[in-house]
């Protein structure tokens, strides 16, 4: 039996297409128990939830995948968002609101991001160098702006279907693969166009409300199919004090003296979880005469 959090890849056998279904229960309120965000902005965070999940089960990675869509204007409804999606499904998700305040509702992404771009990370992490792309986006709605990501930075055919609300964020993906042998061109083509037209046919509801076998049995019973082993996933903040300590390392004894003593302690809050750190005179000694260890610190 399948879990309610769990992203479930497939491959179309005698065909290259592969695909994969995703579900957001419990990952997805956590983010929402953390933060408030105006119904369209948590509509689309929901539905990047769904894709950077969703995106993750098309690469081998060790590290963190971080899917961005960043405002060119600071002034749009929403300047950014991020979600990181790590290579065990932990994720995490943000969005920061810009000076106009965004609707409650029916605003796509061209809406509420106006002219910006896409930006997708992968980190392998181990102080390896990361893989960065970057487009202009495309289209009204996340979805298609990533299937036009997928055609400039990676050359695939994508297609990809996100639906979300206050319980529940899912996703669908089908990419066509490059050709390796095995039927004949035409025939592999028409394979794919018919499991973009079945693929094309699924609801927003279905997907908020179908198990990811349901859905994959309804849009494709006809081909043959090998599912994988379902991979559960969960929210996962990776902030911690140790990693605040180095940050205000960076900023600098005497910078971070003047806050404390302006405001008698510095308070750092996650943006993703919203955990407080907060570090008092004797915490700031503590951080600058040691490279890690805050156990003696308090919180």
């Amino acid at each position: 039996m399948l879990m309610s959090d769990c992203l479930l890849p497939f491959m179309f056998d005698r065909a290259d297409v592969r695909g994969a279904v995703v579900n957001l229960d419990a990952t997805w309120r956590a983010v929402l128990l953390r933060r408030e965000y105006p119904m369209a902005v948590r509509t689309l965070l929901g539905e990047a939830m769904a894709a950077a999940a969703l995106l993750s089960s098309t690469i081998k990675f060790a590290g963190a995948l971080l899917l961005q869509a960043q405002a060119s204007d600071s002034g749009a409804p929403m300047r950014l968002m991020v979600v990181e999606c790590n290579a065990d499904l932990g994720m995490r998700a943000t969005a920061k609101l810009g000076t106009e305040a965004p609707g409650d509702q029916g605003q796509s992404l061209a809406d509420l991001v106006g002219d910006g771009r896409i930006v997708i990370t992968l980190d392998p992490g181990d102080g390896q160098p990361t893989y960065q792309g970057v487009v202009p986006i495309e289209g009204e709605h996340l979805g298609t702006a990533l299937e036009h990501y997928m055609q400039r930075s990676e050359q695939l055919e994508t297609r990809i279907y996100l639906a979300a609300d206050d319980a529940r964020a899912a996703g669908l993906l089908i990419q066509r693969l490059p050709r390796e042998g095995g039927l004949a061109a035409g025939a592999e083509a028409t394979r794919w166009d018919d499991a973009v037209a079945l693929a094309h046919t699924i609801k927003s509801q279905e997907l908020l409300t179908l198990d990811p076998r349901e859905v994959i049995h309804r849009l494709f019973h006809q081909f043959d199919l090998r599912l994988f082993d379902e991979r559960g996933t969960r929210f996962r903040c990776s902030c911690s004090r140790e990693r605040v300590a180095g940050m205000l390392r960076m900023l600098g004894r005497a910078e971070v003296d003047s806050i404390i003593a302006e405001q008698g302690a510095v308070s750092v809050d996650c943006e993703f979880c919203n955990q407080r750190y907060g570090f008092d005179t004797i915490d700031a000694v503590q951080v600058f005469q040691t490279s890690g260890g805050l156990s003696g610190a308090s919180h």
